[in-house]
């Protein structure tokens, strides 16, 4: 199960501060190049057994793969090729292995011994090379060994249940310096007739131990990446071009805005392995190969970015950026790289009838309310009424009324809601398993969770006691009518007005893209006061019922079958006290109920990809000539790391808002890639499934009534929809990155 377990911050912050603090002061990434010579490695990994980081891995009671991904990650920042990574394959396989095994440990754990280790045969990549036993005497070659000029002994598997420890201090042993991309530190070993011991396996399989070193391997590369980021971040603040930092243009915002995006989902899948691992869980294999299959791509794509932004001063070989750049793409071709993984995973979604993407432990009330609306969903929305509902257009499905108020029955509308409101005060993470559930059964949306969250926070006694419990019993919807034909994501320039009138509001002006048209109510951003500077500071909001005089809807059909609608106000007369919020404080209103909101966008999307992801995969398991196509379980391995990624995203901002507000760039984060990616994906659902997946619904012949097309056309919308994926943009560089407007 992929379990949700939120990371010890502070243990985690102070060994990562005590790495940093070790390594700025002994090891610096931008000192001289000769550094990584056996000698200067040998002195650091002194200074790492002393700092007690070096026995990490080799308690089986406690692994600590946790601590373990900080270390490597601080490594890459630093540039530092300490083998850190072959130490804890050796601390994980020594100790009690065997009795001459097991007289390393003491030597391992003062550093007198250095372990360098090699898979051999046994790495997917053919070109490693490999050694054999005769004798207890190992003969053979090695290629890429890192570390090894400094090691003193060497680990390599010479069977699936064996590996040979070999001492590299005694003669037939020749090694070569080898330069691989530009950077010396890969060794090559030749082995004649060198005396080995055999060490069994034991409780760990050579395939778990592959994926612990790639997952280490990877973490390193993530550090290494990161450090050059951020360099590059800092420089595009201070590096001026035609009179401005180029930080200011919007194409290097963008830009690292998606390295950024890119860096956060690595880091989280990575940790969430780790955390994973130290408990045992079985499924911390497949989300190891998620994180390689996504970062492998992801982390050279913002190599590649952060060189094109230092411009010709990173391309420099005594700046340290070209040391990071060689890191990441060294480490993330290692071990087979993402290639290996991604035929891993589609080996466990296709081969021997497949596995679906896991299930995340959401802790024991979330999982407890994910069963309780599934068993209610299975007697309140399956086999007629759930058919019937199927049966319509989808211009007939985008709400149910009776359903509406069936769910209102069970107080569900109002799960996050504080108890005051007659809410559950339930956690984000129960509400992404509410969410989740209801995703899987296609239940129709419910409720009005914007418009309710500005009535909690801004709304008067009488305006909460009003509204608030129509909308708990699902009695009524509200829409958002914000847009206008010169507003859509500048909604600071909308000009629809609101001028008072004795005890009402008059509102003159158009809206339109308005999706829930329908609602019995609107809620409705108009200028109260023309002349505010800055503009936003003249919008108040109103509730506006949707039967009084003067308003005038023109319905339209949208390119996904969906409506939504240009509406027209004139003269329309609402009530003083529809007002919410302060007049002219309509802004504030506007975004403190789209903060609390905003980080589970981004979760509701990559649910419904991870239902069509199985979808789809049902599809591709039915037929067999797809499940077994290369490019296809190579497209959907890659889809798979990609929800676990959007997945992560999702859970951080749950996180985060159980604390409080979800920061808005990280609501972003969430919906720039959930949105993407659900457009990527159902793009490529067509390209697998052919022309037929095309037809539309109630086609004859349609592929799931045409749902996998329908998708596609719906999906644009959430790239535009709450702040076009531009805007967003912009919004992660300049406040999470600190990029000038």
């Amino acid at each position: 199960m992929g379990a949700v377990c939120v990371e010890s911050d502070d243990i985690t912050e102070l060994l990562r501060d005590a790495m940093r603090g070790l390594l700025e002061t002994h090891w610096r990434a931008d000192g001289p190049m000769e550094g990584a010579s056996p000698e200067a490695i040998a002195t650091i990994w002194d200074r790492l057994v002393r700092q007690g980081v070096t026995v990490l891995g080799a308690d089986p009671q406690e692994r600590s793969f946790s601590a373990v991904l900080v270390v490597m990650e601080e490594l890459g920042r630093a540039a530092c090729p300490a083998p850190m990574w072959s130490a804890v394959l050796a601390n994980i396989m020594l100790p009690g292995a065997s009795s001459a095994a097991n007289e390393m440990r003491p030597a391992l754990g003062d550093g007198s011994a250095r372990v360098a280790f090699s898979f051999g045969a046994f790495d997917p990549d053919s070109g490693i090379g490999s050694i054999a036993l005769h004798n207890e005497r190992a003969t053979g070659s090695l290629r890429f060994v890192e570390a090894a000029g400094s090691a003193t002994h060497l680990l390599v598997p010479v069977c699936e249940t064996e590996l040979a420890l070999v001492d590299l201090k005694v003669s037939g042993v020749k090694r070569v310096p080898t330069r691989a991309m530009g950077a010396w530190g890969n060794w090559e070993l030749t082995l004649d007739a060198v005396p080995a011991t055999l060490v069994p396996l034991g409780d760990v399989s050579l395939g778990e131990l592959r994926s612990i070193a790639a997952t280490l391997l990877l973490a390193r590369a993530h550090g290494a990446a990161r450090r050059a980021f951020e360099l590059a971040t800092e420089y595009a603040k201070e590096r001026t071009q035609f009179g401005q930092p180029v930080g200011r243009f919007q194409a290097i915002q963008h830009k690292l805005a998606n390295c950024f995006i890119d860096l956060e989902g690595i880091r989280l899948v990575l940790h969430h392995t780790a955390r994973l691992l130290d408990k045992a869980d079985d499924d911390w294999s497949y989300f190891a190969d998620c994180a390689m299959a996504f970062a492998g791509p992801a982390l050279r794509r913002v190599s590649l970015e952060t060189q094109h932004t230092f411009g010709a001063i990173g391309y420099a070989e005594e700046h340290e950026a070209p040391r990071h750049f060689k890191r990441v793409h060294l480490d993330t071709i290692a071990l087979g790289g993402m290639a290996y993984a991604k035929r891993r995973l589609a080996s466990r979604l296709f081969d021997g009838g497949g596995t679906g993407l896991p299930q995340y432990d959401l802790g024991t009330a979330g999982n407890e309310l994910r069963e309780q609306v599934r068993r209610w969903l299975a007697q309140n929305w399956a086999a007629e009424r759930k058919a019937a509902f199927d049966a319509r257009p989808f211009a007939k499905r985008e709400f149910d009324a009776e359903f509406a108020r069936d769910v209102g029955d069970t107080g569900w509308i109002g799960l996050g809601w504080p108890r005051q409101f007659g809410g559950q005060a339930r956690t984000p993470i129960e509400q992404i398993a509410f969410i989740e559930t209801m995703e899987r059964s296609e239940a129709p949306r419910i409720g009005a969770s914007i418009q309710s969250n500005a009535l909690m926070m801004f709304g008067t006694p009488e305006q909460q006691r009003k509204y608030l419990p129509e909308i708990l019993r699902g009695e009524a919807m509200h829409g958002m009518g914000y847009s206008e034909p010169q507003a859509g994501s500048d909604l600071a320039a909308l000009r629809t007005s609101a001028v008072r009138d004795g005890d009402h509001w008059v509102i003159n002006g158009q809206k339109i893209w308005t999706t829930t048209w329908w609602g019995k109510y609107m809620f409705l951003a108009a200028r109260t006061d023309s002349s505010a500077t800055p503009p936003h500071a003249g919008i108040s909001m109103f509730i506006v019922p949707m039967d009084a005089p003067g308003i005038t809807i023109q319905p339209a059909t949208t390119m996904y079958d969906g409506s939504f609608a240009n509406i027209f106000y004139d003269n329309v007369r609402v009530p003083l006290e529809n007002l919410v919020g302060r007049v002219n404080e309509g802004w504030k209103v506007l975004t403190g109920a789209l903060a609390f909101e905003r980080g589970l966008v981004g979760g509701g999307i990559v649910l419904k990809v991870v239902h069509a992801f199985e979808q789809l995969r049902q599809h591709l398991l039915s037929r067999p000539e797809l499940n077994a196509d290369p490019i296809i379980r190579d497209r959907m391995a890659n889809f798979a790391s990609e929800i676990e990624i959007g997945r992560q995203l999702m859970m951080h901002c749950a996180e985060l808002a159980a604390d409080g507000i979800t920061p808005p760039e990280y609501g972003a984060i969430s919906k720039v890639f959930s949105s993407e990616l659900m457009e990527r994906f159902c793009e490529a659902a067509l390209d697998m499934l052919g022309m037929r997946a095309a037809l539309s619904e109630q086609m004859p012949g349609a592929v799931d009534n045409g749902r996998f097309e329908q998708n596609l056309r719906h999906s644009l919308m959430w790239v535009i929809s709450i702040g076009t994926n531009e805007i967003q943009r912009s919004l992660i560089a300049q406040r999470a990155l600190g990029l000038p407007r």
